[in-house]
């Protein structure tokens, strides 16, 4: 259980779970600590406004000396929780303010896209863990296969955008920057395509997402492992996999502009503030800011070896609140838009107490998602297959059905991908 606190209420032996600012951007990284030295409690208390807490891991947090004001910053704390959540749903809900040209159109229903999504999605998997393999023994990779894959991945997501990113909650791959590397490629697609770019210009991001953490692999494991806070020294190190990503794909043949943005300006931050030549405001491309939007949104998301990672909507949420200081404030509110508040693969339960799983976005109505039933509103699984659409459904007593809230993955042992794959 996570509980939002005020630093200036930290104890020592707290288990720091999230920050107020992507963990991408500290030398903690998105990993978790226990708060044990003096050290930590002064960078905590003077970087942050807030952090989540995990009373699974660590104490919760008491009154002080003065129980009323410790009781005031919860309260604001809630309040201000609240209003995120409302401002972020009528967002997800809402018109575009950026789109200007005729928006895509499905061509293809997800039930028949995922069959041909499934082989594209594989054909990623083989690609990426070959360009791997070549980069680990010092030898060259090829640039048009990459290109190849990731052109049958827009082909793919023109037809329908859905079939692809469910296929982000893959978990097949041991290696997690391949697995990076695919789903921060089809979420930068996704976005790509809301914002109505063209064919060429979708190929040209995509290539460049799928390859823009291959710096990685130059970084030494202990590093990328470490199951704790990493030292200034590490974390100067760490930063280096931008420029090694630039040296890899010019020593293989280079890219196309587009592309180059996404892989040297991902970690470029609006205030300046980020790495590695500190551009800020529109100095930073928009692919650049895509490349930035969607590489936290994959980490913050995803499960590593020595953290879980949060849901989907909480991480919309806190990139919403990061969004003037961090990233382009116009295109994250495109990203909710685009992503949905319940985006593909959440595990929600309904207004009826029936438990389902997200399989496909209504892109009029964000908050009205098609959805696999799985648990009646007792618990006790469906007996045959079950697909609602939320736009039409009307409980008993003639109210509309809605999502009551999105469950963590793995409740009620209902994993999200296992009724994805079966569309």
């Amino acid at each position: 259980m996570k509980k939002k606190i005020d630093v200036m209420d930290l104890r020592w032996g707290m288990y720091i779970s999230e920050l107020d600012r992507p963990w991408l951007e500290t030398p903690f990284l998105f990993q978790g600590f226990e708060l044990q030295t003096p050290q930590e409690m002064d960078l905590l208390k003077k970087e942050c406004k807030y952090v989540y807490i995990d009373l699974e891991k660590g104490p919760d947090a008491l009154p002080t000396r003065n129980r009323a004001e410790f009781e005031s910053r919860m309260r604001a704390i809630q309040q201000e929780d609240d209003n995120l959540t409302l401002k972020v749903r009528q967002l997800a809900d809402s018109a575009s303010t950026m789109i200007t040209r005729p928006a895509y159109e499905d061509q293809s229903p997800i039930e028949k896209e995922i069959v041909r999504a499934k082989e594209i999605e594989v054909e990623a998997r083989d690609t990426m863990q070959e360009v791997i393999e070549n980069i680990r023994k010092d030898k060259e990779f090829g640039i048009p296969i990459v290109t190849k894959v990731v052109t049958n991945m827009v082909n793919s997501m023109l037809r329908n955008p859905d079939a692809m990113v469910c296929l982000t909650y893959m978990r097949k791959i041991s290696d997690y920057t391949a697995l990076h590397s695919i789903r921060s490629c089809i979420l930068g697609i996704a976005i790509g395509r809301h914002l109505v770019y063209t064919k060429e210009e979708l190929i040209d991001l995509g290539v460049g997402l799928m390859l823009h953490d291959l710096g990685m692999l130059k970084i030494p494991k202990h590093i990328l492992d470490k199951p704790a806070g990493l030292e200034t020294q590490e974390f100067e190190e760490m930063k280096r996999h931008v420029g090694w990503s630039v040296v890899l794909v010019n020593k293989n043949g280079g890219l196309p502009p587009l592309a180059m943005q996404a892989v040297q300006q991902h970690h470029e931050r609006r205030d300046g503030a980020g790495y590695p030549v500190r551009l800020e405001g529109d100095k930073i491309s928009q692919a650049g800011f895509i490349g930035s939007i969607v590489d936290v949104y994959d980490a913050v998301t995803s499960d590593r070896s020595y953290s879980g990672g949060i849901s989907a909507e909480d991480t919309l949420k806190r990139m919403y609140e990061w969004r003037e200081k961090d990233f382009h404030p116009q295109l994250v509110e495109e990203f909710i838009r685009c992503m949905g508040i319940f985006p593909i693969g959440s595990l929600v339960e309904l207004s009826t107490g029936s438990i389902g799983v997200v399989i496909s976005i209504n892109r009029a109505r964000r908050l009205k998602p098609k959805v696999a039933l799985v648990l009646t509103a007792d618990k006790t699984p469906y007996s045959h297959k079950i697909t609602v659409d939320l736009m039409d459904q009307i409980d008993a007593h003639g109210q509309e059905v809605k999502i009551a809230r999105v469950l963590p993955v793995g409740t009620y042992d209902i994993h999200p991908m296992d009724h994805i794959i079966q569309l």
